[in-house]
């Protein structure tokens, strides 16, 4: 199988291509700068790219059996200002669209998408149980999660399957857990807000796992929710964080 990842040197993407190269496929990685994260094999071809730009790197998905779109600004990187809220919105609406044309454009075409979307999809509630049949909530990620599906529902008009996976926190040494555990170190962890927040997370692995599945199960078709089983309230995960690390 050859694989098309964008946001290939990301905190999820890295291990998907780390992980596919170990199972004997060819990837395609697509970087906007360094590719010193990935390994070095003869099946791992790296395309720089500016994701929201058409351009040459489009005939790279040319010939892939599926793709898998991962790109996209950080969500908690910065401050929420006007621009970097434009920028989370278009990193991910002009990339998904530039994907999906280079996939109606392609000969021969992939025969899956596999497209990170997230459980900002729904809002936030503290009674709520959200499933995929839910309703979209009316804050600003649940509206990019909008934007963000309408661009990769297109890809339908070309035949090609599609799989949206709604993803929670990804949880593994680095990321949101990093981030989490730095006022650990210094002793001075605690819950975020009230602690009432329910906290829906998955680890990378089981998202990797998810995400192999779906690129190569052709029953698995649509939108996912991929996070644990069962939550945490926020002040449940940090006392656990604490007790871990003191």
């Amino acid at each position: 199988m050859k694989v098309a990842v964008t946001g290939a040197t990301g905190f999820v993407g890295s291990r998907l291509v780390e992980k596919l190269l170990t199972e004997g496929h060819a990837v395609v990685a697509f970087t906007r700068g360094s590719a010193s994260k990935l390994p070095q094999s003869p099946n791992l071809e790296i395309v720089t790219y500016n994701p929201k730009e058409s351009g040459d790197w489009q005939t790279k998905i040319s010939g892939c059996d599926g793709v898998v779109n991962l790109a996209g600004e950080p969500i908690a990187e910065n401050r929420w200002t006007p621009e970097v809220k434009k920028a989370l919105l278009e990193s991910r609406t002009f990339t998904t669209q530039n994907v999906v044309n280079a996939i109606s454009q392609a000969n021969p075409k992939p025969s899956v998408l596999v497209n990170a979307s997230a459980i900002g999809f729904y809002g936030t509630s503290e009674t709520t149980t959200f499933d995929e049949t839910s309703a979209s909530g009316q804050d600003f990620l649940a509206e990019v999660c909008r934007a963000w599906e309408a661009e990769a529902s297109k890809v339908k008009d070309s035949g090609t399957r599609l799989v949206i996976l709604r993803i929670g926190i990804v949880l593994e040494n680095g990321g949101a857990l990093g981030k989490m555990l730095t006022p650990f170190r210094m002793f001075a962890g605690g819950p975020i807000g009230s602690g009432k927040q329910w906290f829906s997370w998955i680890h990378r692995e089981d998202l990797v796992n998810l995400m192999m599945k779906a690129l190569t199960e052709s029953s698995l078709d649509g939108t996912y929710n991929a996070t644990a089983p069962n939550p945490v309230k926020m002040a449940e995960l940090t006392k656990t964080l604490g007790e871990v690390m003191n």
